[in-house]
């Protein structure tokens, strides 16, 4: 990907996600998406949060297997500056994308202290004692809040969305078209739990993966005008 092409990625991008807040800011859809997995009379979501293998290979597990990879990436991304490791040398810029990307993306999560926003779980309409307030409102002046809201974007979900940078590290079309599939279907499968059991609305998970691109194309356009890797 040029320059130029990135540029217009990035702007695409940010419009892309300005409408996509837009979208579910003036309308129920998140409310009514959100229906199709809890049980009104069990008040009971699709996943039970308790179920221990699901929390796991969802939650848990992967959280800890990203952190090995992004720690292992980090060490390759440093040993490529070094020429006689030449099979890393040769993709250099690929891991300095890709280690960037799994620090600065899951980063977003420390949005969540300033936005406020509940989850679905705790606003009313699911059995929680919250009313429902998003990304672009403010909670009544006389509302009493008994704690504050820590639900956008969706944290989880940026840990699998940041490996879409794997775009960026293969070199052959087919490799980048299959890792940036991948990278969306573990974002998504995080993401999705997170939904499944009431943590989080359809629209923190495709903000929180629109972010991630945003952040990971600015990465790739930073790293591209360094004099270092035109070399």
């Amino acid at each position: 990907m040029n320059l130029e092409s990135s540029t217009k990625q990035i702007i695409y991008t940010a419009l892309l996600l300005c409408a996509v807040i837009l979208l579910f800011q003036f309308t129920d859809f998140d409310v009514k998406f959100q229906s199709l997995f809890y049980d009104f009379e069990t008040k009971s979501w699709f996943i039970n949060r308790k179920d221990a293998i699901l929390k796991f290979f969802f939650y848990d597990g992967f959280k800890k297997l990203f952190i090995i990879f992004s720690n292992i990436i980090l060490v390759l991304a440093i040993l490529s500056f070094i020429k006689r490791f030449k099979l890393l040398h040769s993709y250099k810029k690929g891991l300095v994308i890709l280690s960037l990307s799994t620090i600065l993306v899951p980063s977003l999560a420390s949005l969540k202290s300033i936005t406020n926003v509940p989850c679905p779980n705790e606003i009313v309409d699911f059995g929680g004692k919250s009313i429902d307030v998003r990304i672009l409102e403010s909670f009544p002046k006389d509302y009493v809040q008994e704690k504050k809201f820590r639900c956008w974007p969706a944290g989880h979900a940026t840990m699998g969305f940041s490996l879409m940078a794997l775009y960026f590290f293969f070199k052959n079309p087919r490799n980048q078209k299959i890792a940036l599939t991948f990278a969306i279907t573990v974002g998504v499968l995080t993401g999705g739990y997170k939904i499944l059991i009431g943590d989080h609305f359809l629209s923190h998970t495709l903000v929180t993966m629109l972010l991630a691109w945003l952040i990971i194309l600015i990465i790739n356009k930073f790293v591209n005008k360094l004099s270092i890797f035109k070399t």
